[in-house]
């Protein structure tokens, strides 16, 4: 045995949080401080210790001497491993050392340490050699005991135990194996004395191994339990058909409450068989707890379901049409349609349902409007959420053999409203996704087909469900992401973007009332003028709705109560103007772009339909001498850069009634550049005023300022048709253009446009390039 103390070196220190790094153990772990990280990777590449001792508290960051613990071990590092965020250091420990103090701290903590040996206190003697092999024994039948149920590591420990016979070694050894806690570990690694660690460890030993059989006791009483249970569950079964023997008809059943239920219930034959053939199993499956609960949650929901149950169809359609105009400002489609389908059903008693989807910008009253038509048409009202959905068991329901198990959403939706011809919201049906549990959208096709949906089967239910007297409404931002198949089962109403003057009876109607009453305020308190709520609606929201409006309105009433509150009884009526609404809302948010001050080379306004409504777009072409480059910036999608290049050889086409060189085009560079370069754009209809913009800029003629244009452009200079003209027209008027040129085709649409858009505005619809040309150019 060495003396307790001997030689002092010098070597790189890496302090660590809450482990213990004990003498023949490998393992590894993780640190993040320069100094740390610079130490082992020294220490791994020149070949060096490390020494590797615990902090008092883990919470210190730059640990001073006496914030150490002043025994640890000395390391090899064995593998240095760069992470993301920090460094995983692999290292086996050698020996155990005491430290004596700092040498250096950059660019990593260094010290002298001084290794500390076993130090044994019998006297050497034939008595000392049968303690130590008594000693040697009892510790590894203890190892091999605490390392039964791991193999790996108990064959493994057995050749190491095998070829030790010094009683130092194998307390080191063992020591490594046993997980002691962090005080234990430390405590263990700073006893010198033998006997002394000995009996720490026996200690420690004896403590698991009598933990691990009073777990095993705590099992087996477990598993006594359990088989307990089960005798009781077979007493039971004897009880039961001794009843049976007797005849104790005061002993009630839930299998006899269902049959009592069945008797009840409004729906055909193979409803109540199938429900019937439920409750015999039920009273066969006895108190099995997971057979049983499953047929009982499926017999209450069956009897729950409104099969035949229905509501009266409401036929006073002049009531009706009151409450659609009370609680909505405009959406005159979707009001007509439903009176239309009232005075059918009316006539006929009968009748399909109709299948609507509105469509249109966010804000608009899509949802809202839903449920006012059920109050219109006295029908229960259930609004199915479909954003985001991607199972198709949401729309089917789960086959019942699965473990929770419902019906899906259509079902559970006629369950809570009670009867079989509610009103059904299937909102945000655009915002479905599909992935590899089933396409959500085709398991509508059968609910959303009035030929189908008579026999809609739920995977839960196991038996049709009538969903043909079901007035369903779907509401969707686009057409888009709706598939062809499904788009063509529904009646597609368009909910465009509300006008100004709309909004503004909207807000005075609705928001502004709606709004007061939230706040716990009255007209005497707070009042708006209408060129405030149009201001609100210019430069304070840019949206197609009233969402954000309403929102707006809100901030308002929040910050109005505040001021009445704190005047107390001087309190008067709070004005809002345009003059004091920068008080309440702070600085306007959106400026409309207005049309230009003056006549100009290259530059066109053109009109474009965004999620929020209409917009106005101003194009800007530059030449510059080149070799015929075109470049097109301001963030353009692939069919507006198309666009660009069909209006650039309609131009080349017709470059002799222009009166352009043939090797113009040759030598010059084209730029054309749509401004707001951060918003993507794309579509046809900028390709007349792109081409505008670059006639003017060849021929020098300037464009008119008071002119804007939309419309899809061919290589033969036609105009074709395009979309969003309420829009397209609304942004015009608000940027205080005086003349809008759109496709002859679309002259159609204007009849649907209220005048209160068009007024004002000199329309001019036109078929041809040539036409654009003599109009907007001077």
């Amino acid at each position: 045995m060495k003396e307790a103390y001997e030689e002092t070196l010098i070597m790189p220190v890496v302090p660590l949080r809450g482990m213990v790094i004990l003498p023949e153990t490998v393992t590894h772990f993780d640190i993040s401080r320069v100094s740390s990280v610079a130490a082992v990777e020294t220490a791994l590449h020149k070949n060096q210790k490390v020494f590797l001792v615990a902090q008092k508290e883990v919470e210190k960051e730059k640990p001073l001497f006496d914030d150490l613990y002043q025994t640890g071990s000395i390391a090899r590092v064995v593998q240095v491993l760069r992470l993301s965020k920090q460094t995983r250091v692999v290292v086996k420990g050698l020996e155990r050392a005491r430290l004596n103090y700092f040498i250096d701290e950059i660019p990593y903590l260094t010290a002298s340490v001084t290794p500390v040996y076993d130090v044994d206190t019998m006297e050497y003697d034939d008595e000392r050699d049968t303690t130590h092999a008594a000693m040697i024994q009892n510790l590894k039948e203890m190892a091999i005991e605490y390392l039964r149920g791991n193999e790996a590591l108990l064959e493994d420990s057995l050749a190491r135990f095998d070829s030790t016979g010094d009683l130092s070694t194998l307390i080191k050894i063992v020591g490594a194996i046993v997980k002691l806690s962090f005080p234990e570990a430390q405590s263990f690694l700073e006893e010198c004395r033998v006997y002394e660690r000995y009996e720490m460890l026996t200690s420690f030993l004896a403590k698991s191994l009598q933990v691990r059989f009073i777990r095993a006791q705590l099992q087996q009483q477990v598993k006594e339990k359990v088989d307990k249970n089960q005798r009781e569950y077979v007493l039971r079964e004897e009880l039961k058909l001794i009843r049976d023997e007797l005849g104790d008809s005061a002993y009630i059943s839930e299998a006899e409450e269902f049959e009592t239920a069945l008797q009840k219930l409004e729906a055909d034959k193979e409803v109540k068989d199938k429900i019937e053939k439920e409750i015999k199993r039920f009273q066969h499956v006895g108190n099995n707890p997971a057979e049983g609960g499953v047929l009982r949650t499926y017999i209450e929901t069956m009897l729950e379901m409104p099969w035949d149950k229905t509501v009266p169809d409401y036929e006073n359609i002049g009531e009706a049409k009151k409450i659609l105009e009370a609680d909505h400002y405009g959406l005159e489609k979707v009001k007509e349609r439903i009176l239309e389908f009232l005075a059918v059903r009316a006539l006929t008693k009968k009748g399909e349902s109709p299948i609507l989807c509105l469509v249109g910008p966010p804000g608009t009253g899509k949802t809202s409007i839903a449920k006012s038509l059920a109050k219109a048409l006295r029908k229960p009202y259930q609004r199915i959420s479909l954003g985001g959905v991607r199972d198709e068991a949401e729309i089917r329901g789960h086959r019942k053999t699965y473990v929770g198990a419902m019906p899906g959403r259509i079902a559970n939706a006629l369950k809570l409203a009670g009867v079989k011809n509610p009103l059904i919201l299937l909102d945000e049906i655009d915002k479905i996704s599909t992935d590899y549990r089933g396409d959500t959208f085709s398991a509508l096709l059968e609910v959303l087909d009035s030929e189908q949906n008579v026999k809609f089967r739920d995977h839960y239910l196991e038996v049709p469900i009538d969903l043909s007297q079901v007035l369903f409404i779907t509401t969707a931002n686009t057409l888009q992401t709706i598939p062809r198949p499904l788009l063509d089962r529904m009646e597609v109403i368009e909910v465009s973007s509300y006008t100004e003057n709309e909004k503004l009876h909207i807000a005075m109607e609705h928001l502004i009332p709606k709004q007061l009453e939230r706040h716990g305020l009255t007209k005497k308190m707070l009042t708006f003028s209408k060129s405030t709520i149009w201001k609100m609606a210019r430069n304070y929201t840019r949206e197609a709705g009233v969402r954000q409006l309403e929102r707006k309105i809100g901030e308002i009433c929040r910050k109005a109560a505040k001021e009445i509150l704190e005047a107390g009884a001087d309190a008067k009526t709070i004005r809002i103007t345009e003059k004091n609404l920068v008080k309440y809302l702070g600085k306007e948010e959106f400026l409309f772009r207005k049309a230009n001050d003056d006549d100009e080379i290259g530059i066109v306004r053109g009109l474009a339909w965004t999620s929020v409504g209409g917009d106005t777009l101003q194009i800007e072409v530059n030449l510059m001498p080149g070799n015929g480059e075109i470049l097109l910036t301001g963030q353009l999608g692939d069919v507006m850069k198309e666009s660009a290049r069909a209006g650039i050889s309609y131009i080349r086409s017709i470059g002799d009634e222009l009166k352009i060189p043939e090797e113009y085009f040759t030598k010059h560079d084209i730029h054309m550049h749509i401004p707001e370069g951060a918003t993507p754009k794309d579509g046809p209809s900028a390709g007349i005023t792109m081409a505008t913009a670059l006639v003017s800029a060849i021929t020098k003629r300037p464009v008119r300022k008071d002119v804007a244009m939309t419309g899809e452009i061919t290589l033969r200079g036609r105009i074709l048709p395009i979309g969003g003209l309420k829009e397209k027209l609304l942004a015009a008027k608000n940027a205080g253009i005086k003349t809008v040129l759109l496709p002859l085709d679309n002259k159609r649409d204007l009849d649907e446009i209220s005048t209160e858009i068009t007024e004002g505005l000199e329309i001019i619809p036109v078929s041809q390039m040539d036409e654009v040309l003599k109009i907007a150019l001077r």
